[in-house]
């Protein structure tokens, strides 16, 4: 479902207007980007705050309805209050149909209870990466993209190259030969696999003495 956000272009600028704005319960923004000139907008901090909670609005194509006008755009930068979690200013670019855009998109990651080595071998699952930088056309952006570990052994880990993509869309690491690991499942200490030769050991030294 496509993301809709209103809001009014601003005439005031600097701190002082910037600050009337939030405390009247809005929030300063800007677009900017393709062959239009930035505009500084106002907008409601309720209802943006609404969709800023959600994980797609920080991945996705969304729409500025500003005045009326529509236009496709990606979230490229905000500021939050450091006590009040509060948006202090929000930045959108123009997104153009024909060219590709550069977003971080989040990884789901899926499986890992079922993981040979961490149901059978006691390991633990550690989360090297939660998002991943993209390439592609606006129409194929994914608001996430999902990484298997269902195959890990103990020790082993799971790289970019192995993930599987969405048609249209490539990760713009391994375009620099960057195929970095994104998750791993550790081997434990004193796991399971452990305990049992500590136990075997035991009992052929019981057996040896009687």
């Amino acid at each position: 479902m496509a993301i809709v956000i209103k809001a009014t272009t601003r005439e005031g600028k600097g701190t002082g207007a910037s600050r009337r704005l939030r405390r009247a319960g809005n929030v300063p923004g800007v677009v900017y980007g393709g062959d239009k000139e930035a505009v500084s907008l106002d907008f409601n901090h309720k209802d943006l705050f609404m969709e800023f909670r959600h994980e797609a609005f920080h991945a996705s194509i969304l729409t500025l309805e500003v005045d009326g006008k529509k236009e496709q755009v990606l979230l490229r930068d905000y500021q939050l209050h450091p006590v009040r979690n509060t948006i202090q200013h929000i930045d959108f670019q123009r997104v153009s149909a024909s060219e590709k855009i550069h977003v971080k998109v989040p990884l789901h990651f899926i499986n890992a209870d079922v993981a040979p080595g961490v149901k059978l071998g006691g390991g633990i699952v550690s989360h090297i990466l939660t998002e991943a930088d993209v390439s592609c056309l606006p129409k194929d952006l994914p608001e996430f993209i999902e990484v298997d570990l269902g195959n890990l052994e103990a020790g082993q880990s799971v790289h970019l190259s192995e993930i599987k993509l969405p048609k249209g869309v490539e990760f713009v690491q391994l375009a620099h030969e960057n195929d970095a690991a994104v998750a791993s499942v550790s081997k434990p200490r004193g796991g399971a696999a452990s305990d049992a030769d500590a136990a075997e050991g035991e009992a052929e030294g019981e057996a040896a003495a009687e």
